[in-house]
């Protein structure tokens, strides 16, 4: 009989801990609800957020390099399509030429 008497003293004791713990546990949660509750209080209705909406322009420098790079591709594809043109007339010259060639040689075999 004295084993159950210090089971039943030992579970007690352990509820009386439990209990304590749950006392801490839920006045934690009431400390963070209110400190919830008086942050939400001290944000006016006008300013919800505090962060900037404003967004500011480009500075004369930027646009200053947007400008020259616009420039230096606007050149650099000018430049490749004068290379394309070259390259064109050059392959239709050498086509001109073997056709001939192939006639040439066509005529003086027979």
């Amino acid at each position: 009989m004295s084993d159950a008497l210090d089971k039943a003293e030992q579970a007690v004791r352990a509820a009386e801990t439990d209990t304590a713990a749950v006392q801490l546990a839920m006045a934690a949660m009431e400390l963070a609800k209110l400190a919830t509750q008086q942050q939400a209080q001290q944000r006016s209705p006008q300013d919800p957020c505090h962060h900037d909406h404003h967004k500011a322009g480009r500075s004369s420098g930027e646009w200053i390099g947007i400008a020259c790079a616009v420039c230096v591709g606007s050149i650099g594809l000018a430049f490749a399509s004068l290379a394309l043109a070259i390259l064109g007339g050059v392959a239709a010259i050498v086509v001109l030429v073997l056709r001939d060639m192939w006639r040439d040689m066509q005529r003086k075999g027979r």
